[in-house]
């Protein structure tokens, strides 16, 4: 897949048929459970801007949660254990996250280990959403479209 930069962009977890595939209804159906997993907050408000974020993907493919680092509900814990309780034992982790800090480093590896050695489980952390150039073209867009309908003309070259 090339981005909008020209560069090919390729994703560290490949999706494949053994992973992947169509139920009647046009749904991707997953044999493992896709986390997307969000920071957290105190604040409705905020969990709520990412719930309506991931709704597409939970939509779109099957065995989808969200899932938040600290601070909100349903924890990461939860959903792996409850994916567990389901019969899954293979995780992948995609977090909405702009960069790898300190969560990404340490924080989320150390919780994944934990979490592997209670359960049993197979747990794939990929990278952040923000290092996919892909975000970085949707952003773009989504700053046209305001230009647009602030100004009344984009400016922006494609």
């Amino acid at each position: 897949m090339i981005d909008g930069t020209g560069r090919e962009y390729r994703p560290e977890t490949e999706i494949t048929t053994d992973t992947f595939y169509t139920d009647y209804s046009g749904a991707l159906m997953n044999s493992r459970r896709i986390i997307l997993l969000a920071h957290g907050s105190s604040d409705k408000r905020w969990c709520d801007t990412f719930e309506a974020l991931a709704e597409p993907t939970l939509t779109a493919v099957s065995n989808s949660r969200i899932a938040y680092m600290e601070l909100a509900e349903p924890s990461l814990d939860a959903v792996v254990h409850e994916g567990v309780a389901a019969g899954t034992r293979e995780f992948t982790i995609v977090p909405l996250f702009l960069a790898a800090g300190r969560h990404l480093r340490k924080d989320v590896p150390a919780m994944i280990e934990a979490l592997e050695q209670s359960t049993g489980a197979s747990i794939q952390l990929c990278p952040p959403i923000g290092e996919n150039p892909l975000l970085g073209q949707a952003i773009k867009d989504v700053v046209a479209l305001q230009l647009g309908q602030n100004t009344g003309q984009l400016g922006i070259q494609s």
